[in-house]
Formats: C-alpha cells, sequence, structure tokens
C-alpha cells in the first residue's frame, strides 16, 4: 500500500497555490474538468512522495466547513520566524505564533489548520513573536 494524497476543497486556486508556496510547495498538475464543473490542482515538495490535491468546484458559493474529525497538515521549516513573518505579510492567520521558537500554527485561505515545526530542533525564543496576537485577515 502507498499514501498517495490528501484532498482538500478550496475557494480560491490562486490565494490557496500562494499560501503553500511559502512552504515550498509547488503545483504539479491540473486538470479542469468542465463536464463535472471543477479543477483539480496537485501540490507537492522537493522530499516527499505524497501530494495535496485541491478541489475546487466552480459553482461552489458558499465557504467550506472544515469537519471536525480532520485535524492539521504538518511541515517542517528551516525558519520557524521567517516563515511565519512571509505568512503574515501575505495576509494569513498565524493561530499560534512561533513563541517558543519550536511550533507554530497558521490557516490555510480557506481555514485549513497547518503546524509548522521548526526542523532541527527550536530556535532561541523571540520577544517579537512573544507578543504578537493571533493575526490575519483570512
Amino acid at each position: 500500500m502507498q499514501f498517495l494524497h490528501l484532498m482538500i476543497r478550496v475557494k480560491n486556486i490562486k490565494k490557496t497555490l500562494d499560501f503553500f508556496k511559502v512552504l515550498g510547495i509547488k503545483e504539479v498538475r491540473r486538470f479542469d474538468v468542465a463536464m463535472g464543473r471543477f479543477t483539480l490542482v496537485y501540490l507537492k515538495d522537493n522530499y516527499n512522495n505524497c501530494e495535496i490535491e485541491l478541489t475546487h468546484n466552480w459553482d461552489q458559493e458558499n465557504d467550506y466547513e472544515v469537519g471536525n474529525s480532520f485535524g492539521h497538515i504538518a511541515f517542517s521549516v528551516n525558519d520557524i520566524y521567517e516563515t511565519c513573518q512571509e505568512f503574515k505579510e501575505l495576509g494569513a492567520t498565524i493561530a499560534l505564533p512561533p513563541r517558543d521558537g519550536n511550533m507554530a500554527f497558521v490557516k490555510s485561505p480557506d481555514g485549513i489548520s497547518i503546524e509548522l515545526l521548526q526542523k532541527g530542533g527550536g530556535l532561541p525564543p523571540s520577544p517579537y513573536w512573544e507578543k504578537e496576537p493571533t493575526i490575519g485577515t483570512w
């Protein structure tokens, strides 16, 4: 058995691609299915065989609700403070700032929780992020 992908539904493909670009995850293929009125976009990083499938239903007017059985997607990052700053500049919600230099949570444009873990152990705590409240417009 091989794990192939994780699928999330999105309202705005471009905004979601910009979000995942901060994590070094890029589009590898796309399918527009006119008969079904949806687009599938597959994302991948340079390290794993597993993909994230973005599903955009063309006629979806309402926001999707994230089910209470879904937890989060986790990524290791080279510099948790720098990564959170990039998300902040995009307008992303920083649900849990990286106060301790080890872990943070951000929200994708569609409200998916993304856990960020500092690669190779924690960085020293940052006074800037210790006082930073939850921020963002998404």
